[in-house]
């Protein structure tokens, strides 16, 4: 059965930092593209970042870039979001998502195949 889990939310001050991960099991992260993704109530899921099967490209929201960093560590089954400078504007659920490979990233939600449960994101003004 595959699972994909998140953690590392909470509740930060603006421009303060955290790092959310996002661990995989029942699957190899390793030949997945993943992304995060974002919602708030009412609102449709919004794409945060992607990173390639190999690490070796990622993609970005206008709204994030220079501001947060995807990476991932294969050996760990694990992917990152380390997340700066944080806005009361990112208060979100966040979410991570996994696509079956072999496959380009995507910035569009219902191309991935695995999500977890998200978590919560809030940031304080």
């Amino acid at each position: 059965q595959v699972q994909v889990l998140e953690s590392g939310g909470g509740l930060v001050q603006a421009g303060g930092s955290l790092r959310l991960s996002c661990a995989a099991s029942g699957l190899t992260f390793t030949t997945y593209p993943v992304a995060w993704f974002r919602q708030t109530p009412g609102k449709e899921r919004d794409f945060v970042a992607a990173i390639s099967w190999d690490g070796g490209s990622t993609r970005y929201a206008d709204s994030v870039k220079g501001r947060f960093t995807i990476s991932r560590d294969n050996a760990k089954n694990t992917v990152y979001l380390q997340m700066n400078s944080l806005r009361p504007g990112d208060t979100a659920v966040y979410y991570c998502a996994a696509r079956n490979g072999p496959a380009p990233t995507s910035t569009t939600w219902y191309r991935y195949d695995y999500w977890g449960q998200g978590t919560q994101v809030t940031v304080s003004s």
